[in-house]
Formats: structure tokens, sequence, C-alpha cells
């Protein structure tokens, strides 16, 4: 197989003379670029930068023993190039990441800012049975309807709708209790419900 602009009776001078810089240098710029940069990977990319400088500028690669030299500049030349981009893509995650830590802070608001409240919801809705609990969250936190609640519960909507009310009225029950308290903590009443309250 020939490279590309190789005649039929091999390679031209140019490719001859890129092929000789490749196997006398590619090595040494390797370790060049290995110890100037984060992985073996970008190395790699260094080098191979490197190489497709000096073959797209093969008649400017002296020719009096200073090769290895002229390539070492190019390589410093790619890798201030690699160190800026890489600053940029951090700069740019950096800033990414306020965004999103701005946007997530909208979202869901940092408990430290009022952690009293989401302490007595916490043991509130832990005050609850299971079944009560679920559904609560079925239909708060995940924005569930009633009618969407019981196809994932499985049961028929009307019985969903029921079931809603009374743990909605037993939660406000316990949030009441909270409020009532010593202090404002939370005299949470036990996890079981009695057979009167279902």
């Amino acid at each position: 197989m020939r490279v590309s602009g190789e005649s039929r009776h091999g390679p031209s001078d140019a490719e001859q003379r890129f092929r000789e810089l490749f196997e006398s240098h590619a090595r040494g710029l390797l370790g060049y670029a290995l110890r100037r940069v984060g992985s073996p990977e970008d190395a790699s990319d260094v080098v191979a930068d490197t190489m497709l400088v000096a073959w797209r500028r093969i008649g400017d690669v002296p020719t009096d023993g200073t090769a290895r030299l002229w390539l070492y500049g190019v390589a410093r030349r790619v890798l201030a190039n690699h160190h800026r981009s890489s600053l940029r893509r951090e700069r740019l995650g950096e800033r990414l990441g306020e965004r999103l830590r701005l946007q997530l802070r909208e979202i869901v608001p940092d408990p430290v800012d009022d952690l009293t409240t989401v302490v007595v919801i916490r043991q509130a809705l832990a005050a609850l049975s299971p079944g009560d609990r679920e559904l609560i969250e079925l239909t708060t936190w995940e924005g569930l309807e009633p009618q969407e609640a019981a196809i994932v519960l499985g049961v028929p909507a009307g019985t969903v709708r029921n079931r809603l009310h009374r743990a909605r009225a037993r939660l406000r029950h316990q949030l009441g209790d909270a409020r009532d308290g010593p202090g404002h903590v939370l005299a949470v009443r036990p996890a079981h419900v009695s057979q009167e309250e279902r």
C-alpha cells in the first residue's frame, strides 16, 4: 500500500524525508511531551500535531543537523496551544458548573436555609404508614395526579383519591403536633395508625 502521493517507483523525496524525521525523532518528542502534559494520550496528540506541522512544512525543516531542535520548537508551540485550550475548557467547565449550581439552588433550596422545616416534614412523613407515605410522595414529590398514582400502585383511581384524602389529613395532624410541641420540636405520633383512622 502506497502513502498518499507516493509514486509507483517509491516515496517522493518529501515523503522519504518525513519518514526519516519520524523514525529519528518521534520517540524523543514523545518523551518531551510526556514530561509536560497530564496523560500519555495528550502526549500522543502533541507529537501527532507536531509531526503534522513537519509534514506540511517539510521544506522548512533544517537539513543541517538541527531538525531535532526545530521539531522541539514546534512541539513547544503545540504544547502552548494545548495548555491554552485546556485552560479554556477548564474555565468554561467552571462557568457552566457555577450556572448549574445556581439553577440547582433555585430548583432545590439549600436545606440549611430552612433545616427545621425539612426535619419536621421528614419526621411527619416517617410517622405515617408506608402506604400513606408512598401516596403523598408520589403525588407531591413526583407530581403525579391521583389517576397516575393509581396506575403506579395498581389500584382504582377512586381508591387512591380516598386514601390520599385521609393520608393528607393524617400528615396535617402530624405537622400540627410538630407546631404545638415545646420549642416547635416535632412530637411525632407512632408510625402505626389505628384501624378507626384508616
